[in-house]
């Protein structure tokens, strides 16, 4: 048995959908442990392009059972949307399955996310994410559960659309009604309920069978509610031991965490971004959005903020998280580049730091860079690490030596089989 957890080391957009996808190879059950559908794991194989919002990423390999654990949330009509795309595909959903205790995401949470972004917001995808967890901590939220008795449902839905229905008329926005939420609820209901299971028998009989078990986070350390750029953050825990807390079982019972980053960095919305190249630099290594893994968000198309690796983020990662091993991703995406600059460290205030500072002085952090000479060779065609260029192994060995976590995994292009794993 193995219980591993997979999580973000940056900003998140780290990876972490092509990485759960490859492991999920040796894995019996893949359970996403947090967040809504605000970004999007990219997944590329046999199967073609996907970009999941809630579903596990081990869909795609038969006999693993997916299940959307109870730490989200879940917006039904797109996950409905996404389970009709897949099935699409020709990808079977009999092993997908979802938590009864998962918070849902109603239709006026996302309207409220857009009027309170319209009146000067931090960038959210607009998806209700945050208003959905704020209900959520209110506990005048709906869960899955909440599904099976539709009576139920009425009952508590009049009183909670006088409540939203107050804050919207705050706005400017339009209301809602019982009428059409009603049969929005009755429509997912028909679709949903056949999936929904009692986590924690899920969980605890996986663990009694000594199966092996994947926990895949969404986002990354720096959008942590608690301990990342505060208020640029995401709205749930996206560490490694929120996977036990959401989970119901005993931290000690994780036997692994895998930290994955990607091999420059990059940011989605307002906040502090220390390492953010110039638009000229960044566009280089964005892409113009042409190609699948180009630096442009799987949920909303934004571009992304492109900087260079920025070594004291994924120090405060591991910190945080405790990783067992690290997986870079888009090392590739360096091959063209002369030479290539790394943040060792920050200067604040004429003075070398070792801690994260608050968001307030990470504005005003100065980065502190070593520049390594670049490989100017197509990586994609390296199948093992000794076929890597010099220079490339140079830069992962500096890493390593940096974070003090070894590098097992790295990614060398989009696809499932572009993953070198170093022994």
């Amino acid at each position: 048995m193995a219980v591993k957890v997979v999580v973000g080391a940056q900003f998140g957009d780290e990876g972490k959908g092509k990485m759960v996808d490859w492991f999920s190879g040796c894995a019996d059950m893949v359970v996403r442990f947090q967040g809504g559908d605000n970004a999007g794991h990219t997944v590329i194989n046999e199967h073609g392009v996907f970009r999941l919002h809630l579903v596990p990423c081990g869909i795609f390999r038969p006999g693993c059972k997916c299940l959307i654990g109870t730490g989200t949330v879940v917006n039904p009509d797109v996950l409905i949307e996404e389970m009709e795309a897949l099935q699409n595909a020709g990808i079977g959903l009999e092993n997908l399955m979802l938590s009864e205790k998962a918070q849902l995401i109603m239709p006026w949470h996302p309207a409220l996310d857009e009027a309170m972004e319209s009146t000067g917001g931090i960038g959210t995808t607009k998806r209700g994410i945050g208003q959905a967890y704020a209900d959520k901590y209110l506990r005048r939220n709906f869960r899955a559960e909440d599904l099976r008795d539709p009576d139920v449902f009425r009952e508590k839905l009049n009183p909670c659309l006088e409540y939203v229905n107050a804050q919207l008329a705050y706005y400017g926005s339009a209301p809602f009604s019982e009428k059409e939420n009603m049969e929005k609820i009755l429509a997912w209901r028909e679709k949903l309920l056949p999936l929904l299971r009692d986590p924690f028998e899920v969980i605890h009989t996986a663990l009694s069978d000594n199966l092996n078990i994947i926990f895949e986070g969404q986002l990354g350390a720096m959008k942590d509610i608690d301990l990342g750029i505060y208020p640029y953050v995401t709205s749930s825990h996206p560490v490694a031991a929120y996977a036990a807390v959401s989970g119901g079982f005993p931290a000690k019972r994780i036997d692994s965490v895998i930290g994955v980053f990607k091999a420059f960095s990059s940011a989605v919305g307002a906040g502090p971004f220390p390492t953010e190249m110039d638009e000229a630099d960044a566009a280089l290594l964005r892409g113009t959005g042409a190609n699948p893994d180009d630096e442009y968000g799987a949920r909303t198309g934004r571009s992304r903020r492109i900087g260079w690796l920025d070594l004291p983020v994924l120090r405060y990662a591991n910190a945080i998280n405790g990783f067992d091993e690290l997986a870079m991703t888009k090392l590739d995406k360096l091959d063209t580049l002369h030479e290539i600059r790394v943040c060792t460290h920050y200067r604040l205030d004429g003075r070398i730091i070792t801690n994260m500072p608050n968001t307030r002085d990470l504005y005003r952090v100065e980065p502190v860079y070593e520049t390594l000479p670049g490989w100017m060779t197509d990586t994609t065609r390296c199948s093992s690490f000794d076929e890597l260029p010099e220079n490339a192994k140079l830069y992962i060995r500096l890493i390593e030596e940096n974070v003090g976590v070894p590098i097992r995994y790295i990614g060398n292009g989009p696809n499932r089989e572009n993953v070198i794993e170093k022994m």
